[in-house]
């Protein structure tokens, strides 16, 4: 039903296809980057660990675990530090806990990487100090990193961390997805907007890379470990036989 101002689903819709266009036109050069780390660290033995909090979220399950996707793929959130750190339930609840000494530190060590091992790292305004702690993190122990963010909305907005850098400052890969600051695209009479774009945009350019990696690693003959649904017939008993040459290595938010 489309209502005035412009609210409604069609032009939600006509909104996304747009966005959607120009996330792709805009991200050629960011995905061939992306799609070659990807396709190295799975060549070498590599797992990628994608990051991400809030709605980004969605993007970080996007790389790791789904039917579709590539096995060697885990998944970092802060759930990691009651589920497999130990730690009391009730720092989920505290609102700055993304802020706190020492966070990266602790879910780095979590994940278990290995030196081969990949990261991205999810965050619309990628200014918040836990993305771009684990983007120093990472990168200062040598490990490739792919930043998945909005460039309209992180230069839009202080960098908040003391190093003055934000997540696409430390990327070897940089996607942007298109998003405006505030990720809402519907503007609202008088003020605010409403409908986020940056899921669907995200999604859109994790799958793209997949796609090219994979299109990589076979034209270098290499038989690239991709799921397949559990809900088909086999499907678990094949992919599991995948992820057992990962043993031990593949988190997924705290499983």
């Amino acid at each position: 039903m489309e209502q005035q101002h412009g609210v409604g689903a069609a032009r939600f819709a006509e909104l996304a296809r747009g966005a959607v266009d120009r996330v792709v036109d805009a991200n050629k050069d960011g995905v061939a980057r992306a799609a070659r780390l990807v396709a190295d660290c799975v060549a070498a033995d590599g797992v990628i660990h994608a990051f991400g909090t809030g709605h980004s979220q969605a993007a970080a399950l996007e790389v790791a675990g789904r039917a579709g996707g590539l096995v060697p793929t885990s998944r970092i959130a802060l759930a990691d530090l009651v589920l497999r750190g130990g730690q009391d339930p009730a720092i989920l609840r505290d609102p700055l806990l993304e802020r706190s000494p020492g966070l990266a530190d602790r879910l780095y060590a979590l994940a278990t990487p290995r030196p081969q091992d990949l990261f991205v790292i999810i965050s619309n305004s990628g200014v918040n100090n836990a993305v771009v702690d684990l983007a120093l993190k990472v990168t200062g122990a040598g490990h490739p990193l792919i930043a998945l963010t909005s460039l309209e909305h992180t230069h839009a907005v202080p960098a908040l961390h003391p190093s003055g850098k934000r997540l696409a400052d430390l990327a070897d890969a940089v996607l942007d997805n298109g998003a405006p600051a505030g990720d809402a695209v519907l503007p609202l009479p008088g003020d605010g907007a409403l409908c986020g774009i940056s899921t669907l945009t995200s999604s859109l350019l994790v799958q793209m890379v997949v796609a090219d990696a994979v299109a990589l690693l076979l034209a270098e003959g290499i038989e690239p470990p991709v799921y397949v649904s559990a809900n088909l017939p086999g499907g678990h008993e094949r992919n599991a036989l995948l992820e057992a040459r990962y043993a031990g290595r593949l988190h997924r938010g705290g499983h």
